[in-house]
């Protein structure tokens, strides 16, 4: 990786975490040698990751965070993870979405981003269990004057259900209305995706939510930044063969992509891996 000294501190720190994920600790001086950076840099590096809690800094480097499969961070402390990431995987997905077609989204911190880049696609149909989604659409809606909403708007439905931290609405209410429905595409966010596991969430209720939202799919697009591979929830709610394409961003190793290639019909992968600059 010697030729990424230019490389941006977000790229970075995403290389850095595939790393420390991978062989499941990396050392500072082994870390300088293959970024070709300063040893002051890689610390700062090592900071940052420690404060978004993805890793944990140890005498001379640093190892990965397990997390408990059952915890669930909350939405403000998710909205702070992958934020470019989560804006190109937003724009990829957003060019799938068909004018006039009825679309859902779950819940999420990514979903919720998609959200703002499909407020451009006209007449759209979009069902979602997600607070922070329905907000974007609803806020757009309101033109400013009292002449209604602005010609080509979303139609919005906001299902029921008991409020999650990821500001989603599940249980059985939420369940009952997805199931009535039919959609020509679902995007969806997921908490982990995985070969063993498939698509998984630490929240029981959210759980079978999504699993509905998977069964009144024609199509089923999960958007997820490259961290969420090979992590693992408690429950999981649908299989990999399930899904129709898997969009996310240009952190994902090398490995993982041919990985993802022999089990997903579609791989889409969102900005691009050299960028450099300011």
């Amino acid at each position: 990786m010697s030729e990424n000294q230019n490389l941006l501190a977000e790229q970075r720190r995403a290389l850095i975490l595939d790393e420390v994920r991978r062989r499941g600790g990396v050392r500072v001086n082994e870390l300088t040698r293959k970024l070709n950076v300063s040893d002051m840099t890689v610390r700062r590096d090592l900071d940052a990751l420690a404060r978004q809690g993805v890793i944990e800094k140890v005498h001379g480097g640093a190892v990965p965070v397990v997390e408990a499969s059952t915890h669930e961070p909350g939405f403000e402390a998710k909205s702070a993870l992958e934020l470019t990431a989560k804006e190109d995987i937003a724009r990829a997905a957003a060019a799938m979405a068909v004018p006039g077609s009825a679309i859902a989204l779950s819940g999420g911190t990514t979903t919720y981003a998609l959200a703002q880049q499909l407020l451009d696609v006209p007449d759209l149909t979009v069902v979602t269990n997600s607070v922070r989604v329905a907000d974007v659409f609803h806020a757009a809606q309101r033109p400013g004057g009292a002449s209604g909403a602005r010609p080509g708007a979303a139609t919005v439905v906001l299902t029921g259900g008991v409020r999650t931290p990821s500001d989603s609405l599940v249980g059985p209410v939420a369940d009952q209305a997805i199931a009535s429905l039919h959609f020509d595409v679902l995007f969806l966010g997921v908490h982990g995706i995985s070969v063993e596991a498939g698509l998984s969430t630490p929240n029981l209720a959210e759980a079978e939510t999504n699993r509905r939202f998977v069964q009144s799919a024609r199509r089923v697009v999960v958007v997820a930044d490259h961290t969420k591979w090979g992590t693992v929830g408690l429950s999981s709610f649908a299989t990999l063969e399930q899904v129709d394409t898997f969009v996310t961003d240009a952190g994902l190793s090398a490995a993982a992509r041919e990985e993802i290639e022999e089990q997903l019909p579609g791989l889409v992968v969102a900005g691009r891996t050299g960028d450099t600059g300011a």
